[in-house]
């Protein structure tokens, strides 16, 4: 009679994805984004303080804001930035939610608006395949993050929803490989822990 096939244990599975992940540079990548992120982050809190102690009121410029435009006009444009590339830091949209009435609520909807952004990208680029110019354009444009997806696979949208590099990219890259939709959903939650930890430290500036 054949052998039959030992059951791989979680330590030896965990182990080979280890080797994996090293022999691919994921590791590496991971300190790189890590890195890239620190220096943003810190950079948005130094730069609110400076120009907030030196050329305006920060805190008289969001207030404005506040009054000027709707909620659901910030929203919307909030929700279209996130989808198409993340155009539009979301730090600046993080600072704005401390001066509304309701900032832990605002906040929360920011952060489901660039989860459910990402979803909507996953979709854009499974579609885009079918138009060959966007394909085409979409292909040199993302090149890495399409290698990266095929490598990485969940792990590029953990890292997509934590750190600096565009969650909607990488969402959209995963739909490109018609990656499993389910797992983007899951990975993606993170997307509201990266903006939690966000405003711990722009809150700090914005009074």
């Amino acid at each position: 009679m054949p052998k039959r096939k030992r059951i791989k244990t979680k330590k030896e599975i965990a182990k080979l994805m280890h080797s994996y992940y090293s022999r691919t540079g994921f590791y590496m990548f991971i300190w790189e984004s890590l890195k890239k992120a620190f220096i943003p982050i810190l950079s948005v809190v130094i730069l609110l303080f400076f120009v907030d102690r030196y050329l305006f009121n920060i805190n008289e410029v969001l207030t404005s804001i506040t009054e000027v435009f709707s909620k659901l006009g910030i929203f919307s444009f909030f929700f279209t930035s996130e989808t198409l590339f993340g155009l539009v830091p979301p730090e600046i949209f993080i600072a704005w939610t401390k001066k509304t009435s309701e900032p832990v609520l605002n906040l929360t909807i920011l952060a489901a608006l660039s989860y459910f952004g990402g979803l909507l990208s996953y979709f854009i680029g499974e579609k885009s395949l079918k138009i060959k110019s966007i394909k085409t354009y979409l292909e040199v444009k993302m090149a890495k993050h399409l290698k990266n997806s095929k490598k990485w696979g969940g792990f590029l949208i953990l890292v997509g929803a934590l750190l600096p590099v565009p969650f909607s990219i990488s969402c959209m890259a995963a739909g490109m490989i018609k990656y499993p939709f389910k797992n983007v959903i899951l990975f993606g939650l993170f997307r509201f822990v990266r903006f939690a930890l966000y405003a711990l430290a722009i809150f700090q500036v914005v009074d």
